[in-house]
């Protein structure tokens, strides 16, 4: 979900613990090799989730800032690489925000319903679109969102199961799909999406499952994301109702 689509600006929780630990390292004059607290003196520190923590670590890795030991915790990367610059451009740069992570930067509780969640063969089309073999484990997601109860979206999510194994076995009536990605070993972290946005009808199960009418206009999101490799890991269709969804964005001409 690009940031801003609900009219927003805010971080999610992870890139301001991002943000807060860089901070940190600068107050403290860091200095390459130093070692970082433990993840749960870290935790405890900002108060967040081990998830969330793992993501802000696993968002300052991929810049450079810190590297990972498989036995021995995170530590300083190099000093030229902690730049005053270096978290506040990446953050002014348009952001790929998650429906979970809008709800929580806004104070809002967001709940789930699987319709339903299954491993499958991929088509050929969505093999060329997510760049994975034709017939590769897909995990398929249908679920419906809602923010403080109410009924927001109709979500389509297709992800290559190889990129992150742990899908097939999470709860997404709870669980976040976006911090299930970040966690996941090694980290997936959407960065680029393409994405386009379609008003049509809707069909006689989205009027039965938003309790509308035939004639309230449906706007259709289709959202193709990539990692921080640039590899596709997400194919996403989500079906709002017309009078819950609006979409900005700024344009501009860089010629």
């Amino acid at each position: 979900m690009p940031r801003g689509l609900f009219g927003d600006d805010a971080l999610p929780l992870y890139e301001r613990t991002a943000t807060q630990l860089l901070d940190d390292l600068r107050a403290a004059a860091a200095r390459p090799g130093d070692r970082l607290p433990s993840e749960r003196a870290l935790v405890d520190r900002y108060a967040v989730s081990r998830v969330t923590l793992r993501a802000a670590l696993a968002q300052l890795e991929s810049r450079g800032i810190v590297r990972p030991s498989s036995s021995r915790g995170w530590f300083v990367a190099e000093l030229g690489l902690l730049p005053e610059a270096t978290m506040t451009s990446a953050s002014a740069a348009p952001q790929i925000q998650g429906f979970a992570d809008y709800a929580q930067v806004n104070g809002l509780t967001t709940t789930g319903k699987v319709l339903s969640a299954t491993v499958r063969p991929a088509t050929v089309s969505e093999a060329e679109q997510l760049r994975i073999a034709p017939g590769a484990d897909l995990f398929d997601l249908h679920r419906l969102r809602f923010l403080d109860g109410l009924l927001v979206v109709l979500e389509h999510n297709r992800l290559p199961l190889a990129a992150c194994p742990a899908l097939a076995e999470t709860d997404f009536n709870t669980a976040s799909l976006y911090a299930t990605l970040r966690a996941a070993d090694p980290p997936q972290l959407p960065r680029i999406a393409d994405y386009s946005v379609e008003a049509r009808h809707p069909t006689p199960r989205e009027i039965e499952l938003f309790e509308i009418g035939e004639t309230m206009p449906m706007l259709v999101a289709t959202q193709l994301t990539s990692n921080q490799e640039s590899r596709p890991i997400e194919l996403t269709v989500q079906v709002y109702r017309g009078d819950r969804y609006r979409f900005r964005a700024s344009i501009t001409n860089q010629t």
